[in-house]
C-alpha cells in the first residue's frame, strides 16, 4: 500500500519567520550594518579599526576581499546603531541566552540589541565591549581564513535561524511588536526628547509633546499634550500571529481593542496585520472600527506602498514633517 505524501504544514510558521528576517536586516545584518556606515565618517571607521584590529587578521581579510569593518565592531558604528550589537553576536554565534548570561558581564548591553537604546553606562563599556569582541571575532577569522562575502553574510542566519525556531507562535507575535514599535521610533528618531523601552516622547512642529506608548488595548497609542489635557489621538493594533487560518479571529481581537479605545476618544484606528492573500472585505467585516490597514510584511520590511502610506499618516498624525522620516530602503 502506498501512503500519500504530505509534508508537514509549517507554511504559516515559515511567513512570520520571513516577517522577522526582514526586520532583523535592517537591525541585525549587513543592510544595516550599511545604512550606519554610510552615515559615520570614514576616516574616524579606519581610525578605530586600526586600533583595534590585529593585523594579521586585517591581511586575512585583505586578501579575501572583506572589509574590516563588515567583521568588527567599532564604538562610531554602536553608537551610530545600537541595535547592530545583535550582528556581531550572530556572527560570533552566540544564542541570545548564551551572550546575556550573567557570567558574561554581557547584559549591560542587551537594550542596544533589543530595543536600539544607548545610555551613558553603555557609553562608557564600549570600548571594553568592543575589544573583547575584536578578539573573539579575530580567533573566528583566523581558523576560517578563506571566509568569503557570502559567509559573512550566512553565519549570523545560522544563529539566527535556531533564535527564530525557539520563538514560535507567541514569541514571534511579541517580536513582531517590538519591531515595529522601533520602526515607530526611526520615523519619528528626529524629534525624540525622550526614549525608552515602551514610551517615546516627540516634540513636534508645533511645539507640542506627543507620546507614543507600546502597551496592551491598545498595543500602540498616540496622544498628544496640549497645555494641561492629553488629546488621545491614534490606537494601533499589531497582530502578529502565523495562522493563516486564523486571521480573521486576530482581525476580530483588533476589533475589540478598538472599541475599547473608541470609548476612550481615541479619534484613529489602525491595525498592521498580514495582508496577503487577505480580501480586504472580510478583515473590514471583522473590524469595521479599524481606519486605516497596513501589512505587517511590508512595514517590517520598510518598503512598499504600505510602508510609506504608514510614514505619511504616522508623521500626519504626530505633526512633524514627513521628509524627516526615513523613506523605503
Amino acid at each position: 500500500m502506498t501512503h500519500a505524501l504530505r509534508p508537514p504544514n509549517v507554511v504559516d510558521r515559515q511567513v512570520g519567520f520571513h516577517q522577522l528576517l526582514m526586520a532583523a536586516r535592517k537591525k541585525h545584518f549587513i543592510d544595516g550594518l550599511s545604512i550606519a556606515l554610510g552615515e559615520i565618517d570614514p576616516n574616524l571607521v579606519k581610525e578605530q579599526l586600526s586600533k583595534l584590529v590585529p593585523i594579521d587578521v586585517q591581511r586575512i581579510l585583505a586578501k579575501a576581499g572583506l572589509r574590516d569593518e563588515h567583521v568588527f565592531p567599532i564604538p562610531a558604528v554602536l553608537e551610530a546603531k545600537p541595535s547592530l550589537t545583535g550582528y556581531y553576536r550572530l556572527l560570533l554565534g552566540a544564542s541570545q541566552k548564551a551572550f546575556y548570561r550573567s557570567e558574561t558581564g554581557m547584559g549591560i548591553f542587551k537594550s542596544m540589541e533589543e530595543l536600539g537604546t544607548f545610555n551613558s553606562k553603555q557609553k562608557d563599556r564600549l570600548q571594553d565591549f568592543c575589544e573583547v569582541m575584536v578578539a573573539s571575532l579575530a580567533d573566528l577569522i583566523r581558523r576560517i581564513p578563506e571566509m568569503t562575502d557570502r559567509d559573512l553574510r550566512e553565519l549570523p542566519l545560522l544563529t539566527f535561524g535556531s533564535q527564530l525556531q525557539g520563538s514560535h507562535n507567541t514569541r514571534i507575535g511579541e517580536a513582531a511588536m517590538k519591531d515595529v514599535f522601533l520602526a515607530i521610533a526611526d520615523i519619528v528618531d528626529k524629534y525624540i526628547i525622550e526614549r525608552g523601552a515602551k514610551k517615546l516622547v516627540v516634540k513636534n512642529s508645533t511645539g507640542r509633546l506627543v507620546t507614543i506608548t507600546r502597551s496592551s488595548d491598545p498595543d500602540v497609542s498616540i496622544t498628544e499634550s496640549i497645555g494641561p489635557q492629553v488629546h488621545n489621538k491614534v490606537a494601533i493594533e499589531v497582530k502578529g500571529g502565523l495562522d493563516f487560518s486564523n486571521v480573521h479571529n486576530r482581525a476580530g481581537e483588533a476589533e475589540k481593542s478598538h472599541s475599547k479605545a473608541k470609548a476612550k476618544q481615541f479619534r484613529d484606528f489602525w491595525t498592521i496585520i498580514s495582508k496577503k492573500r487577505i480580501p480586504m472585505k472580510k478583515l473590514h467585516a471583522e473590524s469595521q472600527t479599524t481606519t486605516e490597514w497596513y501589512d505587517l510584511g511590508e512595514l517590517l520590511a520598510r518598503k512598499g506602498t504600505d510602508w510609506e502610506d504608514f510614514r505619511a499618516k504616522l508623521t500626519g498624525a504626530v505633526g512633524i514633517p514627513l521628509s524627516d522620516s526615513p523613506k523605503s530602503t
